[in-house]
């Protein structure tokens, strides 16, 4: 009996083994009736390009790992000119035949995602059927190509992740950028559609009709909100999902002005305490406050009495200090301007009144070794002490004002000028980009590490300046 159920049990397995070659050979024969015409729909399909896509950016990535999977332990000998990196080192030049003629216009990291950064570029005047906007998203990991490029009906002047810089909760899509264009209109673009805008703002007297030099994502307790201004002096509030209209607007003037009351805003910044006032620099070269709403003492609009002056030509950037660094110099900013120098500021209190008369506000510092102009200048979001600074020589600058206030610390050289720059969120790396189209990403070395005593140097550097 135990024999005849054992004869059974492998009869019953060999025809299982039997029905699955069956169902094997089976499938092989369907696959191979394939016609001509059916292959290639399906290679000629969106979703197969699409796996393939996918695909192919995950083996990249893979590629440029800077790591030697090869390596024996047991008799490799540690690199000691590994440890010796420049303070300032140029890790690498990103460019793609799709950017190739114009110049990088603006450059902003993703808070989210903090391996991604967003490049703006100029039109190419040698491609007339091109798009005269163009936006490319860069992995740092992967160089060989953009992640993404997002198109525009107009030149992209600013870029920004919509997500919150300081990732205040309720954070927006990480997936969403928003552009502020030449002929005036904000464009959102998101990363899981395609590469034209999303979501556009109407080219109507509602919203902007001038170049939008100004952009800034602020957080809020609802939702982020976008606040820019353009070159008329108009600034305007958005929410995200509603560009159909601004949500507030709000004329900037000086009436001082001699043929006409409107303030060409080149450029602005929030202080990361105040999210109802921000700062404007101009092309006359001085810098005014602005109260986005009234309040006691001060009503909303700009406050022209109180100007911050100095420079003698126009304001190209203006960045505050960041409260990652300290919250005690919230109240510092920088101005980059093309009278070749950089001032150091410190804002009057949003809340204060206006002086009752014109009353001008001077720098605390003047750091003036450039020999061009001076396109953008931004504080490390780390170092309280750090700044770096780009100008039309092409230098990429490195400042430590616990060590010297009228020197660089490093400096590294491209062979055009530099127009923007941008830290990454950890300030172990600086982006930049200008004239010739190539995205700079440098290593900060051992700069991105403050010392214990450098918030309190900094402070007794600030009250020198300040007395």
């Amino acid at each position: 009996r135990d024999e005849r159920a054992a004869r059974a049990r492998e009869e019953d397995r060999a025809r299982r083994d039997a029905e699955a070659v069956e169902r094997d050979a089976q499938r092989e024969a369907e696959a191979r009736r394939l016609t001509a015409a059916q292959r290639g729909s399906i290679l000629g399909s969106a979703a197969f390009a699409g796996f393939i896509d996918r695909a192919a950016r995950v083996v990249e990535r893979a590629l440029d790992v800077d790591y030697d999977v090869t390596v024996d332990y047991a008799r490799a000998a540690p690199d000691a000119a590994g440890d010796a990196r420049p303070q300032l080192a140029l890790v690498a030049a990103l460019a793609d035949e799709r950017v190739r003629g114009r110049a990088v216009m603006d450059i902003a990291w993703s808070p989210q995602f903090p391996e991604l950064v967003a490049v703006a570029y100029s039109r190419n005047t040698a491609a007339p059927n091109a798009p005269d906007g163009l936006v490319a998203v860069w992995n740092a990991r992967a160089r060989s190509r953009p992640e993404f490029v997002f198109t525009a009906p107009s030149e992209v002047l600013q870029v920004a992740f919509a997500g919150a810089a300081d990732g205040a909760a309720p954070a927006a899509d990480p997936h969403l950028l928003v552009g502020a264009t030449y002929s005036g209109q904000l464009l959102l673009w998101d990363m899981r559609a395609k590469a034209l805008p999303v979501l556009r703002t109407p080219l109507t007297a509602a919203g902007h009709t001038h170049p939008v030099f100004a952009l800034s994502v602020v957080a809020s307790a609802a939702a982020p909100h976008v606040v820019s201004v353009s070159s008329d002096g108009l600034a305007c509030t958005w929410q995200l999902d509603m560009l159909a209209q601004p949500h507030d607007t709000l004329e900037l003037a000086n009436a001082a002005h001699a043929r006409t009351d409107e303030v060409s805003v080149t450029c602005m910044d929030f202080a990361a305490d105040e999210p109802a006032a921000f700062v404007v620099g101009t092309a006359e070269g001085a810098a005014y406050a602005v109260n986005r709403y009234d309040r006691a003492g001060c009503k909303a609009g700009l406050n022209a009495h109180d100007a911050y002056r100095g420079h003698g030509a126009p304001i190209n950037a203006l960045r505050f200090h960041p409260t990652t660094a300290a919250g005690d110099f919230a109240d510092l900013f920088l101005t980059a301007s093309s009278d070749w120098s950089v001032r150091l500021w410190r804002a009057r209190p949003a809340a204060k009144p206006a002086s009752p008369a014109p009353a001008d506000i001077a720098a605390l510092h003047v750091f003036d070794a450039f020999d061009d102009y001076v396109y953008d200048a931004r504080w490390s979001p780390v170092h309280p002490a750090v700044f770096a600074s780009a100008d039309a020589s092409g230098r990429l600058a490195l400042w430590n004002l616990n060590a010297d206030v009228e020197l660089p610390a490093h400096a590294a050289h491209t062979p055009r000028a530099l127009h923007k720059l941008a830290w990454d969120r950890a300030g172990r790396r600086i982006a930049a980009g200008g004239a010739d189209g190539l995205l700079y990403l440098y290593d900060v070395g051992d700069l991105a590490a403050p010392r214990a005593d450098d918030h309190a140097r900094f402070a007794r550097v600030v009250s020198e300046l300040s007395a």
